[in-house]
């Protein structure tokens, strides 16, 4: 299930996009509405951020419509104003969901002839299979509806994984990383930033992917405000269902406008394998082996909703719930 890629020469994209290879890619806006805006908000994230020129990465190539021989957004000539201008242009995912495919992509077309290939290219270089999890398959302890599979290693590595998992065993742990770098991640993995120019803090713990048993540390990590790190009691929820529309159209059973929000956390949760080369200090530990660490799960908070911080994924109901949801092809070794 993972996505094709392409290189950045333009014969090469040319032919991944006009020979059909995306058209299936494109139609899944129908049915996957959720994880298209979740994409796009990535996209979006990452294009804000001030450190765009890093983590805007991969940058699209997108065939220009009226010059086929040409590319309209180059990796070698980047505009992030016009691709800005672009991504703005997208019509809602709730709107597109109203009308069949082809006359999304008139609307589209007459916003900006920019604006439907620039989500083809977001929608098809996403590099990790993500899936918006039923309710009977959600983690209940998260708190939130917005629950995805993520499994973002491509082949090779989650064979590496699986070696290593039968020989040392594997755990959970969470992973957070403010919004705008996951539009990176999700194309080319968990990386070890430490003393990269990726790196955001610091790497007081040697080099490698942090990870922890606490959610409250990795919702850190992900730019939730303390403030919100906490569980909501039944009166905060009341309260911020009127101050989010989106809680309370849940709560009359209709579909709620998602991820419209431009202020959300995200936290992952990770296997990761209990080698020799984990290094725990405390609640903070250090994976210096990539192929040691593979998401799982991936976890969106809009505004109004907060995150439960007492989450210890070492307890042992809490393990067993994890079990329970991810089935029996990575139950721990």
């Amino acid at each position: 299930m993972l996505r094709p890629t392409v290189c950045e020469r333009e014969l090469c994209v040319f032919a991944f996009q006009t020979l059909g290879v995306m058209n299936e890619a494109a139609d899944e806006i129908a049915t996957g509405a959720q994880v298209v805006d979740l994409l796009v908000s990535m996209c979006r994230s990452a294009l804000e951020s001030p450190r765009k020129v890093v983590i805007f990465e991969p940058y699209p190539s997108v065939v220009d419509p009226n010059d086929s021989q040409a590319l309209a957004f180059n990796p070698r000539k980047k505009d992030y104003d016009r691709v800005m201008r672009a991504l703005d242009s997208l019509t809602s995912i709730r709107e597109m969901t109203q009308a069949p495919y082809l006359e999304i992509k008139k609307q589209m077309d007459k916003h900006d002839p920019l604006a439907h290939p620039l989500l083809q290219w977001v929608i098809s270089s996403n590099r990790s299979h993500i899936v918006k999890l039923p309710v009977t398959r959600q983690l209940k302890f998260m708190h939130t509806p917005h629950q995805f599979l993520l499994l973002s290693s491509p082949p090779a590595k989650e064979s590496n994984f699986r070696a290593a998992k039968s020989l040392f065993g594997s755990t959970f742990a969470f992973h957070g990383s403010h919004i705008e770098n996951w539009h990176s991640i999700l194309r080319n993995g968990l990386v070890v930033a430490s003393n990269t120019r990726l790196q955001l803090h610091g790497a007081i713990y040697g080099s490698g992917i942090y990870v922890s048993p606490m959610s409250s540390i990795s919702f850190g990590y992900s730019g939730m405000n303390k403030k919100q790190q906490k569980v909501a009691s039944k009166d905060e929820t009341a309260s911020s269902s009127k101050a989010n529309p989106n809680l309370q159209s849940q709560k009359k059973g209709q579909q709620p406008q998602f991820l419209q929000s431009r202020n959300l956390k995200c936290i992952a949760l990770c296997e990761v394998i209990t080698s020799p080369d984990l290094h725990k200090h405390g609640d903070i530990w250090v994976v210096p082996n990539t192929d040691h660490v593979c998401t799982r799960f991936f976890f969106v908070y809009e505004d109004g909703q907060v995150g439960d911080t007492s989450i210890n994924t070492q307890d042992g109901s809490i393990n067993r719930e994890i079990l329970r949801v991810i089935g029996n092809q990575t139950a721990t070794g």
